[in-house]
């Protein structure tokens, strides 16, 4: 049933104050702001690995920001699902300002909660937390490391390699549009990607895995919902990364690694592990011991890859311990309410509900205000989008499938082979419910 519409006059005032709230986060770069140099490692390992960074993070003024968010709140005077959508981005952006201007002190964890939550946020059903899934992962996948089944070899790829495929393979997609692969030391992470490009360590070690998991999770995700929303004349704020749609954006970013096959055990372990290492963080740990506990998990990796998945703990707040980054405790969650919500569209069987999630950088939150300005022709459908939220018949069959495999009882399946198995029955609720 629609909404009751908006009128000319609220219709124009919304898009003013999305188009301060633009203005307001687009001079809020969360993860620029708080990126670290290269200089950082090259220095850590010159003193052996143990001698604490000494990032210095750039002064943001939240004060041009809060002024537009101020007049932004003036125009959202209604009452529907848009006006509720633009508060809380409202509220979002206040308290992203307030996360930049507390860098490097103990009140950007605070901040950091308020936007992102924590290890230990409720998720899903209310029960569970990310802390719980992510420990539950890190049992079970240890035991499916390289060193303890007879995997298929990874093929090896140079940075240079990865770009050769990717360049390939984005015209597929994106046509004229493809957004640029570039091959740089100046980039902490093994790849990064902005609003129409992707960045490749130089110095990084890939796998073939790597070309799906960057295609689909960067360039079919990131890259597309940012070029949708661009395309949204009257809320181009559709188009813009903050930490108010993060957790759905990686959510949804994880559940396309997953459907097209290239979330293997490794990958999976690390966003656990990342995930424990931010409450060992918030309990005190500091950034060495952050690096020697991914040392220890994954000790076939590069001492760079242990340096990278500790500096995205810490940065922004505190080496010494007690202030992480709490943004990497998103993406498990994200993963099982996206996975949820894909499970409960299936039932309504109508796919225009799975297109909405493409229109723009939206949160689960949004939905119900997306529908609204879609029905009132004031957004556009979105060009870009991965085959399998176009082709919905794979998707559609396993959704389906696993929403009857939840509602079967595991350990009554299990207690069928305990003997053969030599485990002990799982506990009765799943994970995933």
């Amino acid at each position: 049933m629609m909404e009751q519409a908006l009128a000319a006059a609220q219709i124009e005032k919304l898009e003013r104050a999305g188009r301060l709230l633009l203005e307001a986060e687009d001079r809020l770069p969360v993860l620029r702001t708080i990126a670290w140099e290269r200089s950082h490692a090259d220095a850590f390992f010159a003193a052996g690995g143990r001698e604490l960074p000494r990032p210095v993070y750039p002064r943001i003024d939240p004060a041009p920001s809060l002024e537009r968010v101020a007049a932004a709140r003036a125009l959202i005077d209604g009452d529907s699902p848009v006006h509720d959508w633009l508060r809380r981005l409202a509220d979002t952006t206040a308290e992203t300002a307030a996360l930049l201007a507390s860098t490097g002190t103990a009140d950007f964890h605070r901040h950091s909660r308020a936007l992102y939550g924590d290890p230990k946020t409720p998720i899903a059903d209310g029960k569970r937390n990310a802390l719980d899934l992510a420990r539950r992962l890190d049992g079970l996948l240890a035991d499916f490391e390289e060193g303890s089944i007879r995997l298929e070899p990874a093929e090896g790829l140079t940075a240079h390699d990865l770009k050769a495929r990717l360049d390939a393979d984005l015209p597929r997609y994106f046509g004229s549009a493809a957004p640029q692969v570039d091959v740089t030391l100046n980039v902490s992470a093994k790849a990064a990607a902005g609003r129409d490009y992707i960045k490749l360590r130089a110095d990084a070690a890939f796998s073939d895995l790597d070309v799906i998991q960057l295609l689909q999770h960067e360039a079919l995700i990131h890259i597309a919902t940012n070029k949708n929303g661009a395309a949204q004349s009257r809320f181009p704020i559709l188009a813009e990364a903050h930490p108010g749609n993060a957790r759905t954006q990686e959510g949804l970013a994880v559940f396309a690694e997953f459907i097209s096959g290239a979330l293997d055990p490794r990958r999976f372990r690390r966003l656990a592990d990342r995930t424990i290492a931010i409450d060992m963080a918030a309990e005190g740990a500091d950034f060495i011991q952050l690096y020697d506990f991914f040392r220890d998990r994954g000790a076939h990796d590069a001492p760079i890859e242990a340096f990278e998945n500790a500096r995205r703990v810490v940065r922004g707040g505190l080496v010494e311990g007690g202030a992480p980054f709490t943004k990497d405790s998103i993406y498990l969650g994200g993963l099982l309410e996206v996975h949820n919500y894909l499970r409960t569209a299936v039932r309504a069987g109508d796919p225009a509900f799975i297109r909405l999630l493409f229109v723009g950088k939206i949160d689960l939150a949004d939905l119900e205000a997306m529908k609204m300005l879609r029905e009132q022709g004031l957004i556009t459908e979105p060009a870009f989008m991965p085959p399998w939220a176009t082709d919905l018949r794979y998707l559609l069959s396993y959704l389906a499938y696993s929403t009857f495999l939840n509602e079967i009882d595991l350990s009554h399946v299990a207690a069928r082979y305990e003997r053969l198995l030599g485990v002990a029955q799982p506990r009765k609720t799943p994970m995933g419910d």
